[in-house]
């Protein structure tokens, strides 16, 4: 048995409200807690987009009612709602803005970007969706105004090395990658944003980690039906695997890192010190689709063998899971 902090995922979908139908704040966290995640912070691009307070309050009252582990939100922007920012600085953890195509197509144009970096007057975090040649047009806006900026599922030799670059040239940019990038290939066959890529860009991920800030799963779970449709949606589930996962391939102290110390520094994380997962790091088990707690049952990674089992969860000096047995309430969570 080893014990580690509660891990922080800073990147879930929970669908919640608006397509309860895939997810829902009880579901996704209850996910969330057998994946060793003691805390997660949930994207704005609902169905109906999170652009405004009022929106924002409304999604904090209908999450306090049902999550089971800590909660934080991010705040969204077409350029439009610049009103909006101030009241939701003390309620978010940053601003996401989506410069490619993804779900909802919650999408901005170039011309909107600086004029919104401009407007958030928050020390907290920009997040961007940007792929490859915006990129490009990211930093540019970067430079000029200083502000803090994570770039989301790196997935590409291209996006890392000019991030690694932007680094160097001491721009305040972080960066994550996902579970689904560094274990999945474009022979893999599953429709992601951004897309999966080589095996060539797979092993750069993996041999440049260490530049890397943060793993966050990019939770996205849709029925098996939408994903094995005609038309399938963008993203896959990815709380319940992150952690079997990244102990196949890194020592603990890193994955305490990539899970722990790098995205609570950078999203402003609370501390609390009576809050740990213990994981059997030598139970070796293969991935079944009928173990999930996600409510969509569904996973790219279902016959794959892993080590690592989460045998108990403890939040703030309670026992929330042990023997995988869920020991709370819905409610039990803080909106962080």
């Amino acid at each position: 048995m080893v014990k580690l902090p509660g891990l922080i995922d800073p990147h879930v979908h929970l669908r919640d409200p608006g397509q309860t139908y895939k997810e829902d704040f009880l579901t996704g966290t209850t996910a969330a807690i057998f994946g060793g995640y003691t805390t997660v912070c949930d994207m704005p691009n609902n169905k109906i987009p999170v652009t405004t307070a009022g929106r924002l309050n409304e999604k904090i009252k209908t999450a306090k009612k049902k999550i089971v582990c800590d909660t934080g939100f991010y705040f969204g922007t077409l350029g439009d709602n610049f009103d909006q920012f101030s009241p939701v600085y003390a309620k978010v953890h940053g601003l996401k803005l989506y410069l490619n195509q993804t779900t909802g197509n919650y999408l901005i144009g170039e011309k909107e970007l600086e004029n919104i970096y401009r407007y958030w007057q928050s020390n907290k975090p920009i997040l961007i969706h940007a792929e490859d040649s915006m990129l490009e047009k990211v930093f540019s806006v970067v430079k000029k105004t200083g502000k803090k900026t994570h770039i989301c599922h790196v997935s590409s030799k291209n996006e890392l090395r000019q991030i690694i670059n932007a680094k160097k040239n001491n721009l305040p940019v972080t960066c994550g990658v996902t579970p689904h990038h560094l274990f999945l290939t474009e022979k893999d066959n599953q429709l992601m944003k951004p897309t999966l890529k080589t095996v060539k860009d797979q092993a750069f991920l993996w041999q440049n980690i260490k530049l890397v800030d943060v793993v966050e799963s990019d939770h996205a779970p849709h029925t098996i039906e939408e994903k094995t449709s005609a038309d399938p949606p963008f993203g896959v589930p990815g709380l319940e695997t992150t952690l079997p996962l990244l102990l196949t391939r890194l020592p603990v102290d890193e994955i305490i890192r990539l899970c722990f110390t790098g995205p609570r520094a950078i999203f402003n994380i609370p501390f609390d010190p009576d809050t740990h997962i213990v994981v059997d790091e030598k139970y070796s088990y293969t991935i079944e689709n009928r173990q999930l707690k996600t409510k969509c049952r569904f996973t790219p990674f279902a016959g794959r063998k892993v080590k690592g089992k989460v045998q108990k969860v403890v939040i703030r000096g309670k026992t929330v899971m042990e023997n995988d047995k869920l020991l709370v309430q819905p409610g039990f969570g803080k909106i962080i």
